[in-house]
């Protein structure tokens, strides 16, 4: 993939953006759901991969949770490793470039892909307003 001058400059920000963000909300969060955050590694991609449009994702995803639900009693054995994938060129985007709307939709996709790593489904996510 081609990118524009200064691309490295601008993913720089936007990862530490992120990093910034994530770190606020994991303190905030109650401390029982702060140690199962600690547990699951979150990777800052620019889009989704050409594994990931392979494999049906659209391009214009912002987050993704990959891997089994969180469980009291983990076996360790996973297909996956569960891991929170967020696309941050398609989120700096989707907030229109503006660093404000940016950080919180920061904040709303981690939540929404940590509940999907809690077991929540989709209406448990929307009656959270992690949707």
């Amino acid at each position: 993939m081609h990118r524009k001058p200064g691309w490295q400059r601008q993913w720089t920000r936007l990862q530490q953006a992120a990093l910034q963000e994530l770190d606020a909300v994991v303190k905030r969060l109650p401390k029982d759901l702060r140690n199962k955050a600690h547990r699951i590694p979150v990777s800052l991609e620019p889009v989704p991969g050409k594994d990931l449009l392979d494999d049906g994702l659209e391009g214009d995803t912002l987050g993704l949770y990959v891997g089994e639900p969180y469980s009291e009693n983990e076996s360790g054995i996973e297909n996956v490793p569960p891991q929170i994938l967020l696309f941050l060129e398609n989120i700096w985007d989707y907030a229109g470039h503006d660093t404000a709307a940016y950080r919180e939709e920061i904040r709303i996709t981690y939540l929404h892909e940590l509940g999907h790593y809690l077991g929540l489904d989709e209406d448990d996510l929307f009656r959270r307003e992690l949707d």
